[in-house]
């Protein structure tokens, strides 16, 4: 399989990645932090899904502004990119540095998702510049970094669990100033011409991709993979501690919380590579369907041998990010040529407002329902499967 090999990655497209991944450890950095918050601020898991949250709300209203005003397409993709994970690097170390409480912590969460939003978005518009022939891989692999980036606070977490507990978010601030560097060295790819003629942009045009039955479809589907994956990756601790698989405040949870949501960068490559056999479709519906399995499952689980839980787990944290980047390529086909940036970050918008209800409704709810709160997770895939129907049948007709 080349596809897993450096060597058989364009230069551009590995160093976007790379800055993805160095740039999207942002995310969940609070989270690597999570015991320590818990005890030294005296918060509960609701106050740390409300920290989640604040992030998330600053990536929709930094995605609206980008779909809106047609920003991307007047300046370089690079430079915002750039410039987004240097400011959301300096709002990172804030948050390490200056917070002191869940209200002092959530101005500074928000303004690292508001520079998110100038991250994810415009790396995907970096790779289309530079390879729009093979967009669809290429994305996939994107999205694998943006996980292994999610996953990268609990790696450091791991290798620093004796230190204090700022060390893994000044870590990530760290990684986000070297994604700057990286990416405004690249440049902007040769398929990306910045127009600054351009009219303002109209609501109304983006939500005209929607009249559209494929756009819909795959849009629809996205909306209930959100509901599912964000969290899923904010749970991911709780999860394993529920499992018996490692204490609370222990260096191997850090170690299986990094696993777990790492895998999911290997998902993301091996569908990336079986798309190119079976289309972006049918990948989307596999996955979505091995994810819904193990939603369903884990209750269950939690009185197996340890192999068999951690294997679940494994298997749900690759399979539960692996649809993603084909969302993406799926709905870029579906809408309009010209409105393809806009389309797309407007989906991001509203997907991550539908994260916003799953992760704070979750965090609430998770001592009462104990293992039971993945089933609460369940009904994402499934309606994502139910609304992907028309696209992946059609695939399977055609094959």
């Amino acid at each position: 399989m080349a596809l897993f090999t450096v060597n058989a990655m364009p230069r551009p497209v590995f160093v976007i990645v790379l800055a993805q991944l160095f740039g999207t450890s942002l995310w969940f950095s609070a989270n690597s932090a999570a015991d320590d918050l818990i005890l030294r601020w005296g918060i509960s898991a609701t106050d740390l899904g409300t920290l989640t949250n604040a992030v998330q709300l600053g990536f929709i209203l930094g995605t609206l502004i980008f779909a809106l005003s047609g920003l991307a397409d007047r300046y370089p993709a690079s430079r915002i990119f750039a410039l987004s994970a240097l400011a959301g690097a300096l709002f990172n170390a804030g948050f390490a540095v200056s917070a002191n409480s869940l209200a002092s912590g959530i101005p500074w969460r928000f303004a690292v998702g508001l520079c998110l939003a100038g991250v994810y978005p415009l790396g995907m518009k970096l790779i289309v510049s530079w390879v729009p022939e093979r967009a669809g891989q290429a994305l996939a692999q994107l999205v694998g970094m943006l996980t292994l980036g999610t996953a990268l606070p609990h790696g450091i977490r791991l290798l620093g669990h004796n230190l204090p507990w700022q060390m893994p978010l000044l870590g990530a601030s760290a990684l986000a100033i070297l994604a700057a560097g990286l990416i405004l060295r690249l440049g902007d790819g040769p398929h990306l011409r910045c127009r600054h003629d351009l009219p303002p942009f109209r609501l109304g045009r983006v939500l005209m991709c929607f009249s559209r039955p494929e756009f819909r479809a795959s849009a629809l589907a996205y909306f209930g993979h959100q509901w599912e994956l964000y969290a899923f990756w904010t749970l991911v601790p709780a999860l394993i501690i529920l499992s018996g698989l490692a204490p609370a405040g222990s260096p191997s949870l850090s170690g299986f919380s990094f696993a777990i949501i790492g895998i999911g960068a290997i998902g993301c490559l091996a569908g990336g590579w079986l798309s190119q056999q079976i289309g972006s479709a049918r990948v989307a519906a596999i996955a979505l369907t091995l994810s819904a399995t193990c939603c369903a499952l884990y209750p269950f689980a939690v009185d197996l041998p340890s192999g068999l839980k951690i294997t679940l787990l494994l298997l749900w944290g690759g399979s539960v990010v692996a649809d993603s980047p084909h969302f993406s390529a799926l709905s870029a086909r579906a809408c309009p040529p010209e409105m393809v940036g806009s389309a797309l970050a407007f989906q991001n918008a509203l997907g991550f407002a539908v994260t916003m209800i799953s992760i704070q409704w979750s965090s609430q709810i998770m001592a009462d329902w104990g293992s039971q709160i993945s089933w609460l997770l369940l009904p994402g895939p499934l309606f994502a499967l139910w609304a992907l129907a028309p696209l992946w049948r059609r695939a399977a007709k055609n094959s």
